[in-house]
């Protein structure tokens, strides 16, 4: 039953500039003055360079580089809205990224020409401290409600920049490259709707500063490896912590949570939405639900990666038996799906074509699925008009891995798809085999069972190395492994 209340007169308010959400109220002029009084002065420092930030500027060099004499405008993007005034957690543009360390939201990159290169330039959002009323009334960007921004002065440094300038100053900035005064440019879309909204359109040439951009990532430096292995490493730690839940856990959700929580412990978040797929589930290639409840006897598909501060991420697969053991069929699915990694593993090496290391995992699933009495002639399923394997398979065994777990998307196909491997570049290899509850075409015993397994990997002058090699592969490694995670959780001393 509704309750009357009693009416009350509605606070004094005088309007402001500030951005308010629809249930606040403005503050009196006078709490605004006393607002602004009373604040320790911050000593004047200005930051490190960041992390790698000679690579950073080679890359911008590159960059410079190709696009001789024309202006060149990289958005990171803004924040994105995940329901009414709540956003998501922002993540930078990776080219972005790529080009500066810089992970703040709504900055733009503009190499702007001068002479022979380019001047190296960053708009950033100010940091006006307590000097105006932002730093107590905007929600989005004021410092008590998301923290400080980094500044104008403080960017330079930080990011070894020529000049850093005010984003206030951008649309003007944006408005001299168009009319008597135009200079060529190029834009990286996608990113920013103001940014392009201020330009004209010219897809073909910006569509070539995205592709350039995708093409030099296809080759990662020494940092960029260090950065994926670490992410790596931190992925075991995460898969370790899911498997010593599972000796209690009841649900995919709680895999799913277990893993999340050391992305965050030890990076930026999850690279990926976390795959946590158990019994016919993991028949399904993307299954993020990760609503069901874990069965004992079930194998649980988990395919999951860290992504770091510095955004690289790990992508790996493992298959677990969710008891610790596989059973007869499991084994026999999970030690075929083995054998044709292996085969792309030793396909992995320079010179060869990219696809090389799928055509030979392929043919290794289609002769065991026809032993294993699913297809009658491996030959005619390879044949290229038939392709019958893929009913089975269903994707192809690599993509590039980096700053996004798709990495280099807007490369053309001949660097990527149709090219040649190069030393540098980092790919998973991750074959699978998947049996639906209701394919009649495959024993009864194997209905249902999805394996995968997934493994990052660099090539080099001669081959391959495994990056994720640390990470238990073998039926006899992952029932081990699981075992004495187990082991050791029993072992610990409990809590009071």
């Amino acid at each position: 039953m509704a309750t009357r209340t009693k009416k009350t007169k509605s606070p004094t308010v005088v309007p402001s500039e500030a951005p308010a959400a629809a249930h606040d109220t403005r503050p009196p002029a006078k709490l605004l003055a006393f607002m602004r009084q009373g604040w320790k002065e911050k000593a004047k420092k200005l930051p490190p360079k960041v992390k790698g930030h000679e690579n950073f500027l080679a890359r911008r060099n590159a960059v410079s580089a190709r696009f001789p004499g024309e202006v060149v405008i990289v958005p990171t993007g803004h924040e994105k809205v995940r329901a009414n005034d709540t956003n998501y957690r922002f993540r930078p543009g990776s080219d972005f990224y790529y080009l500066t360390g810089n992970v703040e939201a709504d900055c733009v990159l503009v190499l702007e020409p001068v002479g022979k290169g380019h001047k190296h330039v960053l708009f950033v959002e100010p940091n006006p401290g307590r000097s105006d009323d932002t730093f107590y009334l905007d929600r989005n960007k004021g410092e008590l409600w998301v923290g400080p921004r980094l500044g104008v002065p403080e960017s330079q440094a930080r990011f070894g920049m020529d000049a850093c300038r005010g984003l206030s100053e951008l649309p003007e900035y944006l408005a001299s490259l168009r009319g008597a005064t135009a200079r060529p440019f190029r834009l990286l879309r996608g990113f920013s709707e103001s940014v392009e909204a201020r330009l004209p359109a010219q897809r073909e040439r910006d569509q070539e500063l995205g592709t350039f951009l995708s093409e030099m990532r296809l080759l990662k430096d020494a940092l960029e490896i260090r950065e994926l292995q670490g992410a790596i490493d931190s992925t075991k730690r995460g898969f370790e912590d899911v498997i010593e839940r599972l000796a209690q856990g009841e649900s995919e959700r709680e895999v799913e949570g277990v893993f999340n929580l050391r992305a965050r412990v030890e990076g930026n978040d999850v690279g990926y939405g976390t795959i946590a797929a158990s019994g016919a589930n993991a028949c399904i290639l993307h299954w993020t639900r990760n609503d069901a409840k874990l069965k004992a006897g079930d194998l649980l598909l988990l395919d999951a990666g860290v992504e770091r501060d510095t955004l690289y991420t790990a992508d790996i697969t493992r298959t677990l038996p969710i008891s610790g053991k596989f059973s007869k069929e499991q084994k026999e699915i999970y030690e075929l799906v083995l054998e044709a990694q292996d085969a792309a593993f030793a396909a992995v090496k320079p010179r060869n074509d990219f696809m090389e290391p799928n055509r030979v995992a392929m043919v290794v699933l289609a002769k065991g699925l026809e032993r294993l009495g699913i297809l009658d002639s491996a030959e005619e399923a390879l044949a290229d008009e038939n392709q019958f394997y893929k009913r089975y398979s269903l994707h192809n065994v690599s993509h590039m891995l980096g700053l996004d777990v798709h990495d280099c998307a807007q490369a053309r196909a001949e660097s990527y798809k149709f090219g040649k491997l190069q030393a540098g570049m980092v790919l998973t290899v991750e074959p699978g085999l998947y049996f639906q509850l209701d394919d009649l075409t495959v024993p009864a015993k194997y209905r249902g069972i999805g394996v995968r397994i997934e493994d990052d990997v660099v090539v080099t002058a001669r081959g391959c190395k495994v990056l994720s090699a640390d990470i238990p592969r073998t039926t006899k490694e992952v029932e081990a492994w699981m075992a004495s995670i187990w082991k050791q959780r029993k072992a610990r001393p409990k809590k009071a």
